[in-house]
């Protein structure tokens, strides 16, 4: 059986921050691939303030394409109306026979599973790899989790990946406020968003 993580995000730009996360639970969990998956509008923030879908899921491209097990999927974008997680888990159900699913987010995101739209589906569907962000602390975390997984009936790992103190709303706001972004995310998409003019005129939000 393959094992295939899924990392959704909004992506706005993609950075370091993220691939080194997706690369030690590569590492750790032994992965044969993992799918990065950049929302379309996402139900839990608004769209409005969102570069559009096709600029971040170029970025994400670009930011992944030397890697031989990253990949990138335009699922979500595709999507018209609000991109629901629980879709996007069955639509790679289907499209990817015989794979265990491990779907890679925060552990403030896990917390929040039970506000997610079918909880119980997604958790049938994928095992949930929860990971510690900069700066986030909650005594009571393993319990919270716990409790989750015995509610939905899921399996939830934890784990402490290399933290880097790099954010997309910083980037953002350095470019607006004309401060460098070197070595805060790969070169290609610090060139992409030079060229196409990405997030100077917007104040982030």
């Amino acid at each position: 059986m393959k094992k295939y993580g899924i990392m959704g995000g909004t992506f706005d730009p993609i950075h370091y921050g993220h691939l080194v996360i997706a690369n030690e639970v590569l590492s750790k969990y032994e992965l044969d691939k993992i799918i990065f998956v950049p929302t379309g509008n996402p139900p839990h923030k608004s769209s409005a303030g969102l570069t559009t879908s096709y600029h971040r899921y170029m970025m994400t491209q670009f930011a992944t394409m030397t890697h031989p097990y990253f990949d990138v999927s335009d699922y979500e974008v595709n999507q018209e109306g609000i991109s629901y997680t629980v879709d996007t888990v069955k639509e790679f159900h289907k499209k990817y026979s015989d794979t265990k699913f491990y779907f890679i987010t925060g552990t403030d995101a896990v917390l929040d599973l039970p506000n997610w739209k079918d909880t119980e589906v997604i958790l049938d569907i994928c095992t949930f790899i929860a990971v510690n962000r900069p700066g986030y602390v909650n005594n009571r975390l393993e319990e919270k989790i716990l409790d989750i997984e015995k509610k939905y009936h899921g399996e939830i790992f934890i784990v402490n990946a290399p933290q880097l103190q790099i954010s997309s709303t910083d980037i953002r706001r350095r470019i607006y406020m004309d401060r460098p972004i070197k070595y805060l995310l790969p070169e290609t998409v610090e060139q992409y968003i030079l060229k196409n003019n990405l997030y100077k005129d917007d104040e982030p939000l």
